[in-house]
Parts: C-alpha cells; structure tokens; sequence
C-alpha cells in the first residue's frame, strides 16, 4: 500500500511538472502581453507583472488590416475544414465498406501522401497556382489546406467507420431504411466523435499554416493572420509587447473552436447506438 502511494505521488508530481513545462510558455506569453514596452525588455522577468496595461491590445485590434486577416483565415479553414469532413467521410465509408480491387493499394497511398514533407510540395503548388491563375486568390489557399488534411481526414475516419458494425446498417435497411437512409441515421451519429478529433487537426493545421499564405498571397488584402503576425516586425525593430498581444489574440477563435466541440470530443463512440 505504501509503495502503491509513493509511486501514486511521484507520478502526480511527474505529471504537475510536465504540466507546468507546457503551461509556462503560454503563461508568459499572456502576461508579456500586459507590459509595457520598458517591462517586455526588462532582463529582469516578473512572474507576476507588476502592473497591467492593455495598450498592447489596443495597438494589434486597430493595426491596419486587422478585420481582413481575421475574415480570410475563417474563410479558408473553415471551408477547409468542411471540404475535408465531406470528402473524408465518402472516402472512409467507402474504403470501408466497399471491397474493391486496389483498396489497400489505396490506403497506403494516402499514408504516403500524410507522411510526405508538405513543405516539399511548395515550389510544385506554386507553378501549378501559377499556371492556374490562382495565385492571390484565397481559393487556391483552401485548396492547398484541403489537401493537406485530406490524407489524415480520411485515414482516421477510416478506422472510426471499421469500428462501428455493418450489422447495425443492416438491421436498419431490414427496417426499411435505404442505403443512404442507414448512413443518415445509424452510421453518421455514431462518427459524430470522429468527425470532431478530425476537424479539430484540420482546423488547427489550416489556421496556423504560415508559409504558403505567405508565398502564395503577395497581396496583402487576401493574407491570412499568420502573416499578420509578422508584420509587428520590422527593419528597424521588434513590437515584442504587440506580438504577444496579437498571439493571445490569434490564439483564441482557435480555442473557442476547441470548446465548442470537446463535448463530442471526449463522447462514447457507442452513445449514437443507444440514442438511435
């Protein structure tokens, strides 16, 4: 019994550590946001700041373009987003249900195409954009979005649909559902939790991927918030107080994302067979 405490305590205090590892840095980046500028470049740190100020808000709300960062970043991953989830749905189902010569051949190409370096495939997207007319066009952004959460779209919604039985479909089609019918009502809810673990990596990959909107989007009415955030950089200096402003600020339709579907995140993969 004393050995189960000790070993209980010591891994509480591993996991307190570690916790605080992660926490630390997004801790100094909410207080670094409410310093001034003498305080942010202080070599003494205060763990706790001495005084609060939101003039750091203040100056990355009303930078120029603010609203135009923020609309072309929702637009392009949450299309992204929902590009992905359709197309990853018909492809999972069908990879899973369906039996088909070259099936596993298939499979193994879209692991491929997860485990592939994306930053390798910037010089060819640039010249097909490019030959396409779609450069400093938030299309051409969305489409580079979707196919980089595509593969993982459709390789974990692939083993979310193996995990739920074909003989619940069948039962239901026995009831008078069709096909489709089946989908709708007994397979789709039952994917609910797969469906959310799969955006939240789609929406957390497009919303902070830098270099291809940086590469692809010249104009800067079409740039995305990533972007954005470099602009507190320039030749002359570094607005350190306004960056950690515009990250707490960045950080958040992300986090509000996170919230809003962790309900369904940490769901019971089986609770639609008991609600159906």
């Amino acid at each position: 019994m004393k050995k189960s405490l000790i070993q209980r305590i010591g891994l509480g205090t591993f996991g307190v550590i570690v916790a605080l590892l992660f926490v630390f840095p997004t801790y100094w980046m909410v207080t670094s946001s409410l310093k001034t500028p003498g305080e942010v470049l202080s070599p003494n740190y205060d763990l706790i700041p001495l005084s609060v100020t939101f003039e750091n808000f203040i100056t990355a709300l009303t930078k120029p373009g603010f609203t135009t960062y923020l609309a072309n970043s929702l637009i392009v991953t949450i299309g992204a987003v929902l590009c992905s989830l359709v197309a990853g749905v018909l492809a999972a189902v069908t990879l899973s249900r369906m039996r088909f010569r070259g099936r596993k051949g298939f499979l193994m190409l879209v692991l491929v195409a997860q485990l592939a370096p994306f930053e390798a495939l910037l010089i060819p997207m640039y010249l097909l954009m490019r030959d396409a007319g779609l450069l400093n066009q938030l299309p051409s952004l969305l489409l580079v979005y979707f196919a980089a959460t595509l593969p993982f779209t459709c390789w974990m919604l692939y083993g979310f649909v193996n995990g739920i039985p074909y003989d619940l479909e069948e039962a239901a089609m026995i009831d008078g559902c069709s096909r489709a019918g089946a989908f709708r009502r007994v397979t789709l809810p039952l994917l609910a939790p797969g469906l959310v673990t799969t955006s939240v990596f789609s929406f957390i990959t497009a919303w902070n991927e830098f270099l291809f909107a940086f590469v692809f989007m010249r104009d800067q009415s079409k740039q995305t918030l990533p972007v954005w955030l470099s602009s507190f950089r320039t030749a002359f200096s570094v607005d350190w107080g306004g960056i950690m402003a515009a990250s707490v600020i960045y950080a958040v339709p992300a986090l509000v994302f996170f919230i809003l579907v962790q309900r369904k995140l940490v769901s019971n993969l089986t609770a639609g067979a008991v609600k159906g």
